[in-house]
């Protein structure tokens, strides 16, 4: 909410107890409006016009003032009382209600609604929708570096074989462990990727970035470049990207890409989807950088209806129950 609003909510909140803890006990009665014809108003347990003013015992101060009765809007007066007897709200909270409508219709399209009750949580940055026990979860996807194996015994032996001007060498793009710490149950999963908060990790290893190829120029789409791959478990390990070096020494990527679609949503988001149900098995979110290549950061998960529920996983939010309005109680 914003301060101005918390202000104007604070000071009708406030004028209110006033009018209750300053009104005479005796009179029973909620203090009313003397409106006046520029727009303001005087609060007032009761009034009497004598002569050309116009004396009224002010809830406020509980105190008799007067106001030269010209300068009254009997008309407004008497609308806000009949509205108030009927119970129409007040001006200001009328417009209050319309702030905060405001306020929470520009947060609510910050974090786009993915399913009912479960909206994507502002901060997050790789968000996976899952279906758990036929309920609807979102679970955030953590980054992994991938490591670049240069497969040097391998490329040892290729080049013993294969004449050295036409030799060319194969590295693979592996990410540690046989499987992602998030699993998905669903076989088509959703991926929500925050491009507001998006930020290159830093990386402090020189010598780490120089073993990887170079990175081709960003695409034309820069929100139309994330992708799933197929991960290849081998050896303990989970292969995303496979970097052919010809003797020339230019590099090239390769992925096992899955079809998705993707588009932007509010907010700043992109959903990333399959085309078609995903097999279980191990993957990845890659973010390719241009033709031939991909970013060696990932997001991993895999998919496996039968894994257990995913640790910290945002559920959808429980409506508030809205109390039912109270009867008019009917005149005897």
């Amino acid at each position: 909410m914003k301060a101005g609003t918390r202000t104007r909510v604070a000071l009708l909140l406030a004028a209110t107890a006033l009018i209750l803890a300053t009104a005479p006990v005796s009179a029973q009665q909620l203090a009313k409006r003397l409106i006046l014809k520029d727009g303001t108003y005087q609060l007032a347990t009761r009034w009497e016009i004598k002569g050309d003013r116009v004396r009224y015992l002010s809830a406020e101060r509980n105190d008799w003032e007067e106001v030269p009765e010209e300068l009254v809007d009997w008309k407004a007066t008497s609308k806000f009382e009949q509205d108030r007897a009927a119970g129409v709200p007040s001006p200001e909270a009328v417009e209050v209600d319309k702030e905060l409508a405001a306020e929470r219709a520009q947060e609510e399209a910050k974090t786009p609604l993915v399913a009912p009750d479960l909206r994507l949580p502002e901060n997050a940055l790789f968000l996976l929708l899952d279906t758990f026990q036929n309920q609807p979860q979102l679970v955030e996807l953590q980054q992994n570096d991938g490591e670049v194996n240069r497969n040097r015994g391998q490329n040892m032996v290729r080049a013993m074989i294969i004449p050295i001007p036409i030799t060319s060498s194969k590295q693979t793009i592996e990410i540690q462990g046989l499987h992602a710490t998030v699993q998905a149950h669903t076989t088509l999963p959703s991926i929500y990727i925050n491009l507001a908060f998006e930020q290159a990790p830093a990386d402090s290893n020189a010598a780490s970035q120089a073993q990887r190829p170079q990175q081709p120029q960003q695409p034309e789409q820069p929100w139309d470049r994330f992708h799933i791959v197929h991960a290849q478990v081998k050896n303990g390990k989970r292969i995303v990207g496979v970097i052919k070096v010809n003797p020339l020494g230019k590099a090239t990527q390769t992925q096992n890409l899955v079809t998705t679609t993707c588009q932007q949503v509010s907010g700043g988001w992109v959903k990333v989807t399959p085309t078609i149900p995903l097999e279980p098995g191990e993957y990845a979110v890659v973010e390719l950088l241009g033709r031939d290549g991909m970013n060696t950061y990932v997001w991993d998960f895999g998919v496996n209806p039968a894994a257990p529920a995913n640790a910290a996983a945002v559920k959808p939010a429980i409506p508030v129950a809205t109390p039912a309005p109270r009867e008019k109680a009917q005149p005897h």
